[in-house]
């Protein structure tokens, strides 16, 4: 599938500037094994790259000019290299602008050049097609024109550079994105940056995300809201035990404790954030002894949390998890991302993936007059030159 990916891209450079790219560029999704809504809790996240990516394709151009073409938007604009880059209505082409910034604003300087991209990243999934767009485009920069910005580097300027274009977005989409390894997760410290990269190897499963193909409005109030819950509730933890200054020293019991001095939401979200620091532990440690039943109930303690306790579930996402928990095959599924819409990711047993695919569209199909998009991932490694075989 990349490769044909790959090909599609290096013809339609070829087309376009009559001259073969200098470098080839391959830039991963990522998905989120475990640990949903604790980035901003000082907690722990477990994201792998996988094998859906944009193509890019570079040369440099001897002008003061870039032009950039996006394949299957059918779109391309021009910008004069050494300008201050501004916002345009344009979206896509703002965190491309958002990456010229940071490197001016970090003291590189770049060269006039031509590119082109391609996806097979589905837009829109919840699998940050944004941050691969941001660090594949920054990662070919930096091998064309030999800058020397390293890889931790690349991924916090493409952070940056999507917090200019307006999305306050954590580290994790960039981090994988830039730092993903084949048949790895990474446990990320959102404190530290500090990370760690364990072994996922499903062997008898296979990893399938159900796209509800819903996106509900309320995600961005309610992001903001569970923010504040949080603070709330971490602050009366500190006023109760002063030593206790993040979620991530916190134990359980002492949430329990404090339940009569929380209002009913913030206890709730306050016991959410510290189970699921816990799990994404526990989820490593059942990774390193290979245990994937573990982390497949670990992933449907997750989604229980996140529906009742965190609230960021919605009507289809909460069908799709509990019709597939009914079936022997799938061992975890829970919701991916901020909620309110977007993906679950499921581990299915090997043979059995069409029959639980075919079942459940049908029945999402009845229940909501809506059709079930499906994504098969494998994890792969993070951004990369590409080299022909």
């Amino acid at each position: 599938m990349n490769d044909i990916l790959v090909h599609k891209t290096i013809d339609f450079f070829q087309q376009t500037f009559k001259s073969e790219p200098e470098k080839i560029v391959l830039s991963p999704g990522r998905i989120n094994i475990i640990g949903e809504h604790i980035d901003y809790n000082d907690g722990f996240v477990l994201p792998a790259a996988i094998d859906k990516i944009i193509c890019f394709a570079f040369e440099k151009n001897n002008s003061d000019r870039a032009k950039i073409v996006a394949i299957d938007l059918n779109d391309e604009f021009e910008v004069y290299i050494n300008e201050d880059q501004n916002q345009t209505d344009n979206v896509w082409t703002n965190y491309l602008r958002g990456v010229l910034n940071q490197l001016k604003k970090n003291g590189y300087t770049v060269e006039g050049f031509n590119c082109v991209f391609s996806s097979n990243i589905p837009v829109g999934s919840g699998l940050s097609s944004s941050a691969a767009l941001e660090c594949g485009f920054l990662f070919g920069l930096n091998e064309l024109f030999n800058l020397k910005i390293k890889p931790i580097d690349i991924a916090l300027m493409g952070q940056k550079a999507e917090h200019w274009v307006g999305i306050n977005c954590g580290i994790m989409d960039q981090f994988s994105s830039v730092m993903g390894l084949e048949n790895k997760v990474i446990k990320i410290d959102c404190r530290t940056l500090e990370f760690e990269h364990h072994d996922a190897n499903f062997s008898d499963y296979s990893l399938v995300l159900f796209d509800s193909n819903v996106k509900h409005s309320l995600f961005s109030s309610a992001y903001n809201t569970r923010r504040e819950e949080c603070d709330e509730g971490l602050s009366i933890i500190s006023a109760n035990f002063p030593e206790i200054t993040s979620f991530r020293d916190c134990k359980e019991e002492q949430v329990l404790s404090l339940k009569d001095k929380m209002t009913a939401n913030v206890f709730k979200r306050s016991l959410f954030v510290v189970k699921e620091i816990r799990r994404v532990t526990q989820a490593c440690e059942a990774l390193d002894v290979g245990d994937i039943v573990v982390l497949g109930q670990l992933m449907f303690e997750t989604h229980e949390g996140l529906s009742v306790d965190y609230e960021v579930s919605c009507a289809e996402l909460d069908f799709l998890v509990n019709t597939v928990k009914k079936e022997k095959s799938v061992i975890g599924s829970r919701l991916m991302g901020g909620g309110f819409g977007g993906c679950t990711i499921n581990l299915i047993k090997k043979g059995q993936e069409d029959a639980v695919k075919n079942k459940l569209t049908g029945l999402y199909q009845d229940a909501f007059g809506i059709e079930l998009k499906i994504y098969d991932v494998k994890i792969g490694n993070g951004t990369s030159l590409y080299i022909a075989k």
